[in-house]
């Protein structure tokens, strides 16, 4: 599908990191983007930059959701395209032992379930709301091309770390539903894909201390660095934009193997 002038998209996340890097790759070739997040300055800041429009989003809200796809439209018409960039994490092992008095303690299920609603549940939202729209749109080409959808899992979905439980378990469930949806889409011209990124340069990491920094970047194999933004919105594009590119989990990761920690 070429994006052109005036295609409308939507990106979840498009506030900051991977979402806001898509949002202005988007932007940039004409196309009238919608901002899905939580963080009302940035996204704010960012719509207006490149000619869009922001929506506050929470995801795991069923009116929220419903609201920011009505106020997009709205502006911008049916949305051809959805990146879903919208995500958290958190660090708590299964069960622990305290180092100093013994205490046993685990998981508390209220945080486990609150990362698989944002990023697992929130994302079949958007997925679901957006396919049911692009439906209704007129075929782009011969092929049937009605919309393409690119969503963000990571390479935790497949090697998670220590402490990752709720975080590998939510992405994991991205990359598994990536395909039948696929296959759900399929006569209806509606293509899904899903990226797994590495480890990336986005607000979050910068918020960590230089040596860590240092120390991720050198245990990527190749280029010993993190990933920039960009390079994840150029591989967004090239999934919106080719027309064969459908059910695909992709990593974008330089190559690298995560470490039990």
């Amino acid at each position: 599908m070429e994006v052109s002038s005036n295609t409308p998209a939507v990106v979840t996340g498009g506030a900051s990191g991977l979402g806001e890097a898509t949002a202005r790759a988007i932007a940039a070739k004409g196309a009238k983007v919608a901002i899905f997040d939580m963080n009302e300055e940035k996204g704010e800041a960012v719509a207006k930059d490149i000619g869009g429009i922001f929506c506050k989003v929470n995801v795991t809200s069923d009116e929220d959701v419903d609201a920011g796809f009505a106020k997009a439209r709205e502006a911008h018409g049916q949305e051809r395209i959805l990146v879903n960039c919208a995500g958290i994490g958190n660090a708590i092992k299964t069960a622990k032992r305290d180092k100093q008095s013994g205490e046993i303690s685990h998981f508390p299920l209220s945080a486990f379930d609150f990362v698989i609603q944002v990023n697992l549940v929130g994302t079949f939202r958007c997925i679901a709301k957006s396919a049911a729209g692009m439906m209704t749109l007129d075929p782009l080409s011969e092929d049937g091309d009605r919309g393409a959808i690119v969503n963000t899992a990571s390479v935790a979905g497949e090697d998670g770390q220590m402490g990752q439980a709720a975080y590998s378990a939510s992405k994991g469930g991205v990359i598994g539903m990536t395909l039948p949806i696929a296959r759900d889409l399929m006569s209806e011209g509606i293509r899904v894909n899903t990226i797994l990124p590495g480890i990336f340069n986005t607000p979050l990491m910068n918020a960590a201390p230089p040596q860590v920094k240092e120390a991720l970047a050198a245990s990527v194999p190749f280029p010993k660095r993190l990933g920039n933004p960009d390079e994840y919105a150029r591989l967004a594009m090239t999934m919106i934009e080719c027309g064969y590119f459908n059910g695909e989990d992709v990593r974008l990761d330089g190559a690298i193997r995560m470490a039990p920690r």
